[in-house]
């Protein structure tokens, strides 16, 4: 009998804990999972409860680039002008920041439809700057609108100097632009040209075909109901997105990641991570 007693109580303290580990498993699987994100600052909020599903330094300011420009929208947009209206790029539309590139040749006659368009899906610099330069009473008009609409959002940690996010002086938290998408996701233009793919101009003699500059709007394992990116050396790789997740909307921000894909790389941790946890946390959030 003595030779069975040994085997039989190993096996009895192998047996015992194994639940326990099982049971921790998960909760540590969730936390490497988001462990691995490349971006500096990130908040992932359920915009339905309001409930925050994970942050990291969500209340740090910081430059947001090209993010500006989903506020320049929402502004240009609330103000109601004429979208048919013709509006001319100039020289004074011209990078004098970042001395950036644009495909938009100073002369080129688009409506405000089509600069808006550009400006969202393809973060076009120059039409942003004639938004600004058509809005009543001027680009310095614009950006004290910018940040007065951030303030009715409660985004108390932002400010907006220009309309395009070539100044690093364009600044705000995760936390604060979390409040920004979930408000432009209710505007239907916004959510159109954001996630639209293709765009063609005419300029001149001349077409030019413009793509979405978030390559997620393309692929096949997402919805996106709402999209930005954003980059200059002093911001990082940025973006924005309103998705749904397992049919559940979610806010993502992102903030200061390296590498040219790495905010890309990010967000579909995020969406594995919500479509594997994705009800456990949401659980834990409503706590």
């Amino acid at each position: 009998m003595r030779l069975f007693i040994l085997p039989l109580l190993i096996l009895s303290c192998l047996a015992g804990p194994m639940p326990q580990a099982q049971a921790r498993a998960p909760s540590g699987q969730r936390v490497a999972h988001m462990a691995a994100l490349q971006s500096s600052a990130v908040v992932i909020l359920d915009p339905t409860s309001k409930k925050v599903l994970y942050q990291k330094n969500s209340g740090s300011v910081m430059p947001i680039a090209s993010l500006t420009k989903l506020m320049t929208a929402l502004v240009v947009l609330e103000a109601r002008q004429d979208m048919r209206q013709m509006l001319t790029v100039t020289k004074a539309d011209i990078d004098r920041l970042k001395y950036s590139s644009s495909r938009l040749r100073v002369g080129t006659r688009l409506s405000r439809a089509d600069m808006l368009h550009l400006a969202l899906m393809s973060s076009e610099n120059r039409a942003a700057s004639a938004l600004g330069r058509h809005y009543p009473g001027g680009t310095g008009r614009l950006v004290a609108a910018m940040n007065a609409k951030a303030r009715a959002l409660g985004m108390k940690d932002t400010h907006y100097v220009e309309p395009t996010g070539l100044s690093r002086w364009n600044t705000s938290t995760p936390a604060d632009l979390a409040k920004l998408v979930v408000a432009a996701e209710r505007n239907p233009v916004i959510r159109r040209y954001s996630t639209d793919h293709r765009l063609v101009i005419r300029q001149g003699k001349s077409q030019s075909v413009y793509r979405n500059t978030n390559r997620l709007t393309s692929s096949a394992h997402w919805r996106i109901r709402l999209q930005k990116t954003g980059y200059i050396a002093e911001a990082g790789r940025c973006m924005v997105l309103y998705a749904l997740v397992r049919n559940r909307p979610t806010v993502m921000v992102f903030l200061d990641s390296q590498g040219k894909f790495s905010h890309a790389a990010d967000a579909n941790r995020v969406r594995s991570w919500l479509a594997r946890f994705g009800a456990r946390v949401l659980a834990q959030a409503r706590r």
